[in-house]
């Protein structure tokens, strides 16, 4: 223990340390501080200088190997700009060998409980399709359309149509229907111009298998039908656009852009009808474009349903003009795959419950 004599005679003593201010005086204390003050400002400059600190991070320009939120779920994937170019978007969802596959999106189409969630619902209940889904590109044509899209998929693209609004439900052969049919025409085009192959696909198909082993190897465009004949070279079999599978090369890209210089030929018909009429023309021999056409055991719809249902693959709402009637049955559809998922063996004779009210 230290005596009291060598505490009260330490340096740092209490006593001492207050008795500056009485041996320098007041004015002298308060040069001293300021001084003080005066060389640390400068001191922290010069380290700032030497050091300076990083700036304010952006957030939006973080880039990671992962997301900050999990956002791998279907339900809510990362919505993207709408400034992203369709290149892009095509680059995303596109296979090893640049294959996409496309739909079309309005708003009607797009409200809850509508066409597009039974179409993404047809993705995850199928067999062997749910790893396409990270392949569907769906274009949307309007604002609306594309939030909702946004909301639920994450390859949404916003195609702008200055002058028309897409919004609503457009009724077969209306003049806004065609509009919309002869846009997609002309996207497609400029697919296929980006050297991307397509299935194009309507959003009132619902996929139930894979549907790529059933593509014909050597042909460069082939297309589903309302009605087959039994001949997949035979362009008189009752075509249908609603799913047709292009490979891009010169020949596909020249008959694109022939098929949609027709419309001109024909102002009041849509696509198909004008497919039909160019089909046969000499041009279309030129071009040397190799056409195929699926079989409705394959590529059903309720004009011709699939007669087995151990080997279909999409079912159309096609022959049905309605959005109530199209959403009625196509619930049927699922139902019915539901139904034939839980049997524990294949089913011999297919009874479909469509079409009922696309009768």
């Amino acid at each position: 223990m230290n005596s009291p004599s060598s505490s009260s005679s330490s340096p740092s003593s209490p006593s001492k340390f207050l008795d500056l201010g009485s041996v320098f005086g007041q004015k002298e204390v308060k040069k001293i501080l300021v001084l003080f003050l005066g060389l640390t400002a400068s001191c922290l400059l010069l380290y700032k200088t030497a050091y300076p600190l990083p700036q304010e991070l952006d957030v939006n320009n973080l880039t990671s190997s992962r997301p900050l939120l999990d956002h791998s779920s279907s339900s809510s994937p990362q919505r993207r700009p709408k400034s992203i170019s369709f290149r892009e978007v095509l680059e995303n969802a596109s296979t090893e060998n640049r294959t996409v596959i496309v739909t079309t999106l309005n708003q009607a189409w797009a409200e809850p409980n509508s066409l597009f969630d039974l179409f993404l619902e047809s993705f995850r209940i199928g067999q062997g399709t749910q790893k396409l889904l990270q392949h569907v590109v769906v274009v949307c044509l309007d604002p609306k359309a594309f939030d909702r899209c946004s909301q639920l998929h994450p390859n949404c693209y916003y195609l702008e149509t200055s002058g028309t609004d897409f919004s609503g439900e457009k009724l077969f052969a209306t003049p806004d229907y065609l509009k919309m049919m002869w846009r997609r025409i002309e996207l497609l085009t400029q697919v296929l111009e980006m050297g991307f192959n397509f299935i194009f696909t309507d959003a009132d198909i619902m996929w139930l298998r894979d549907p790529f082993p059933r593509l014909y190897p050597d042909g460069d465009f082939q297309m589903a039908c309302d009605r087959f004949f039994g001949d997949p070279y035979d362009s008189d079999n009752w075509v249908n656009g609603g799913f047709i599978y292009v490979k891009s090369n010169h020949r596909s890209i020249e008959f694109y852009k022939f098929w949609y210089k027709s419309r001109l030929d024909y102002p009041e018909l849509h696509d198909q009808d004008v497919f039909n009429k160019i089909k046969h023309e000499a041009i279309v021999s030129e071009i040397g474009i190799q056409m195929r056409f699926f079989d409705t055991v394959y590529f059903g719809g309720f004009c011709q349903t699939s007669r087995d249902i151990n080997l279909v693959c999409t079912m159309h709402a096609n022959c049905c003009i309605g959005l109530e009637k199209k959403l009625h049955d196509l619930n049927l559809v699922l139902d019915d795959w539901r139904k034939y998922l839980s049997l524990s063996e294949q089913v011999k004779n297919t009874t479909w419950s469509v079409p009922m009210k696309c009768l």
